[in-house]
């Protein structure tokens, strides 16, 4: 028997603060600085690791990059 798996039952891709920097055309520092400031997704804290899930980034850049901080107008 064979199982099939679907787009939601794959595990989300995380990407270290270098790749997201040069999604964002930015410096690592910067997305730390965005983050901090809740102007972005949240990351996964995985020990003393920080990640991004890969679909949380692209979603927040194709609504054009909006504030993440809840509040925020």
């Amino acid at each position: 028997m064979t199982s099939v798996l679907s787009v939601a039952d794959a595990p989300a891709k995380l990407l270290d603060v270098q790749a997201v920097a040069e999604m964002l055309g930015c410096s690592p520092r910067h997305v730390y600085r965005l983050s901090d400031a809740g102007r972005m997704p949240r990351p996964v804290k995985l020990g003393s690791l920080v990640r991004w899930s890969a679909r949380a980034i692209d979603e927040w850049v194709s609504a054009g990059c909006p504030s993440c901080r809840k509040g925020a107008g």
